[in-house]
């Protein structure tokens, strides 16, 4: 499965197990980007604990919900983003300035927008959540 897929069902397996007030959900097939995407997540508050679930093919991850998602999605094409158009997708994917994150894999891994901004990187865009 490509990427871009991996990333699109963990982001629609968060928001709809979210929506049904699920304590946890289950990401299949699991992969090292989408445990990097699931850590910003965390450190921003929006799941809890997570855990890989060895199954002898790709793995699960198994993710603690908190119930602090109310949209989130992953971005088709991956766009690419630096210093400068961050404001422009902020505005156009987040309801308001200061709310939610947009997920961006930047050279030095994984990271909000809020980080890459302090640290003047660019990357490509991968979701974003509020």
């Amino acid at each position: 499965m490509p990427a871009q897929e991996i990333i699109s069902n963990l982001f629609s397996s968060l928001y709809s197990n979210e929506r049904r007030n699920k304590g946890w959900c289950l990401i299949v097939p699991a992969s090292r980007l989408a445990q990097e995407v699931l850590r910003t997540l965390q450190k921003y508050g929006y799941v809890g604990e997570f855990e890989f679930i060895d199954d002898g093919r790709a793995g699960k991850l198994r993710v603690q919900l908190l119930g602090r998602i109310h949209r989130c999605g992953s971005v088709k094409p991956r766009h690419s983003v630096n210093g400068d158009s961050y404001y422009m997708w902020e505005r156009r994917l987040l309801p308001a300035y200061g709310t939610g994150i947009l997920v961006v894999s930047t050279d030095e891994g994984v990271m909000s927008h809020v980080e890459a901004r302090e640290k003047g990187l660019g990357g490509r865009l991968l979701g974003y959540v509020y």
